[in-house]
């Protein structure tokens, strides 16, 4: 472990230990907000230069501005179609909001001091506004709705080293979206969320973006007491509701997969004779252990629009 050699190096073994568990959380932003203070007063701008150069997280993305804006306006204007409210997130959200409700390890986000992180999964920080939203409905007295829809397009950093591709960068936009509710039996929601999904998503690939060889994959994906007959019984009630979408779910694929619970599924799309997952969602127990209420349901979603946009321009 780099961080305990460093340590020992300078005569402080405990240190890690003593930073994580003796400082309070706003003693240890005060301790690094003066270590970067001094750390910035010895760059020279030469040097500032070089680091802009050097670090692959601070580069602009290599795409059309006025061409991705484009998609995402026609992306929102489908969101807005099924009732999904867009909501323009911070640029950080609070320290932990992947690494403690989700399967992501806290190092491959970029931790930022005053108890942030910079956004890495933008569904993740809209759970937490879901969250939110229906305590602050309890505190009021007033009914949360039986479900939210919340929608954004949202630039994402994440710290895992990349291939050398072209136009490929550590941050990359993503445009999600969350469909909060309760559980009211007989798995009513799950059917609901995922046919909704379904339907959301034709309209944006099929009739906006006329992209016709369109394919949803649902993965049973543990969670539930049979994941099967779980991903079957959604399945076969989004077929009743839209025959003419093409649904898959593929055999023997359970796994080991403990992002999602019950169904994973996957938004494929051919283009040049090639399919490509340009999509994925499913549910999660996000809320359940944000409001610590196992009644609590979440299916969310993401779209990598960025490919997407370079794909409809080749």
């Amino acid at each position: 472990m780099i961080a305990q050699k460093i340590a020992e190096r300078i005569g402080r073994p405990d240190l890690i230990d003593v930073l994580a568990n003796e400082l309070t959380s706003s003693e240890l932003t005060s301790l690094l907000l003066d270590v970067f203070d001094r750390k910035a007063q010895q760059l020279s701008p030469a040097e500032l230069l070089r680091a802009y150069q050097s670090n692959r997280f601070v580069k602009p993305a290599d795409i059309d501005v006025v061409g991705l804006h484009a998609l995402e306006s026609q992306i929102f204007t489908v969101f807005n179609q099924f009732d999904f409210s867009p909501v323009e997130l911070s640029p950080v959200a609070p320290l932990g909001s992947c690494s403690v409700i989700s399967t992501t390890g806290q190092k491959k986000v970029l931790s930022a001091t005053r108890q942030t992180e910079v956004v890495a999964d933008a569904t993740n920080a809209l759970a937490l506004h879901v969250a939110d939203a229906r305590l602050t409905k309890r505190k009021s007295a007033h009914l949360a709705p039986e479900k939210l829809r919340f929608s954004t397009i949202h630039r994402h950093l994440r710290t895992p080293t990349l291939p050398d591709i072209p136009g490929m960068r550590s941050h990359f936009k993503i445009a999600c979206f969350v469909l909060a509710g309760r559980d009211s039996g007989s798995h009513r929601f799950e059917k609901e969320a995922l046919a909704e999904h379904v339907a959301m998503m034709t309209a944006l690939f099929r009739d906006t973006l006329h992209i016709d060889k369109l394919t949803f994959r649902c993965y049973p994906r543990k969670g539930y007491a049979d994941p099967v007959a779980f991903v079957t019984k959604l399945v076969d009630y989004v077929r009743e509701q839209q025959a003419d979408v093409r649904i898959e779910i593929p055999e023997n694929v359970v796994g080991d997969n403990n992002y999602y619970k019950g169904l994973q599924c996957k938004i494929v799309i051919e283009h040049n004779g090639q399919s490509i997952d340009i999509g994925d969602g499913g549910f999660v127990d996000w809320t359940q252990q944000l409001l610590q209420n196992r009644k609590e349901r979440l299916f969310t979603a993401g779209i990598g629009i960025e490919m997407l946009y370079r794909l409809l321009q080749s």
